[in-house]
């Protein structure tokens, strides 16, 4: 029978997203850029390279498992107002696992609350900062599953037995990617160490969940049948990150040679005019009392729980800016004042809950 059949070879049923398309695009446009254009196509340029690292990293390991296994790399679930973007989902003969990969700089500390606390060296001194949960993150993914799967159970009964058996199939599982991270769980819940682990410990992590299962294993058509119903719900997302930039790009060149009067031959070339980005103006701000009070208060609230001044959370031209972009994602977040890497890691799920 085909389930004591010994097959060790790893099947990616979706192996490609449309990162390395992307990165391409955004080489191409930093050549063609200038000025602080050319330093934040640079910024998006580096993330973006950074975390696909993260992610052949874990395609590494998952392809050298020597498990029977189907593989869907980059999954993207939409319900009603939810979405959820999961790096990678492994279906195994047991268990399906979630897999949300973190390409980290520094290492990484998790207290006895199941927080996640960075440290890394810069200018000289080890700077320490509180990074939203992953775990929690992961969590969010798989109850946007969840509904999906209730969504199509047609009574009460179905929906209550749905919900009892879905922890025990569905397991989430956080993966540091960079192999210079150091973790320290040592005080960590045991719920929450459980599902936080190095690349290196993947494969190991995988095999030792599914020993413990007790859950029926099913053969390779029914492992197959289920990764290609996962595949069925991806929705993939229309919107183009890198077309801003190429946008921008255009407005650069037309101010530019508009900015440039023609001058007698004697005359020295006047510099090309840079476009100015103009601020929001004060009855915007106005109309929107509410959101620039939610703002306020997070900043607030955010500085006291970090003992820092509120405008290193963001300042008041920061906050103008916000209100001007209105991100709806952390790749957007990244094109306002003063959000770099760090600060969208570390508020932007919250900042952007806050603009929707």
């Amino acid at each position: 029978m085909s389930l004591f059949t010994p097959n060790t070879t790893p099947i990616f049923l979706k192996e490609d997203s449309d990162t390395s398309q992307q990165i391409a695009r955004l080489k191409e446009l930093h050549e063609q850029a200038t000025g602080k254009l050319k330093d934040d196509i640079a910024r998006e340029l580096s993330l973006v390279s950074y975390g696909e690292v993260g992610e052949k990293n874990i395609a590494f390991e998952l392809k050298n498992s020597g498990m029977p296994m189907v593989i869907i790399h980059d999954l993207r679930l939409e319900f009603e107002e939810l979405s959820a973007q999961i790096d990678y989902v492994v279906v195994t003969r047991k268990l399906i696992f979630f897999i949300e990969c973190k390409n980290l700089y520094g290492n990484i500390d998790i207290d006895d609350q199941g927080n996640f606390v960075r440290s890394y060296p810069w200018n000289g001194r080890t700077v320490k900062e509180g990074i939203y949960s992953p775990i929690t993150q992961n969590q969010r993914h798989l109850e946007v599953l969840k509904q999906i799967g209730r969504s199509n159970r047609n009574n009460a009964l179905t929906k209550t037995l749905y919900d009892k058996s879905f922890e025990d199939f569905h397991k989430s599982v956080v993966v540091l990617a960079n192999p210079k991270t150091v973790l320290n769980a040592k005080s960590a819940p045991k719920e929450v160490k459980d599902q936080v682990i190095r690349a290196d410990q993947l494969i190991a992590y995988l095999k030792n969940a599914e020993k413990r299962s007790k859950e029926m294993g099913s053969n390779d058509k029914r492992m197959r049948s289920l990764a290609e119903g996962l595949l069925t719900l991806h929705r993939p997302i229309q919107t183009d990150y890198v077309q801003k930039f190429e946008d921008l790009i255009s407005q650069q060149t037309a101010t530019i040679i508009k900015a440039e009067p023609v001058q007698p031959l004697a005359a020295a070339k006047q510099p090309a005019i840079e476009p100015v980005v103009e601020p929001l103006p004060l009855a915007a701000l106005a109309a929107n009392d509410e959101l620039v009070s939610k703002l306020k208060d997070f900043r607030l609230k955010q500085s006291r729980a970090e003992n820092i001044k509120a405008y290193c959370v963001f300042t008041d031209k920061q906050m103008q800016d916000l209100l001007n972009k209105m991100p709806k994602t952390a790749d957007e977040l990244l094109g306002v004042t003063g959000f770099g890497p760090v600060k969208v890691e570390k508020y932007g799920a919250a900042i952007i809950d806050l603009l929707k």
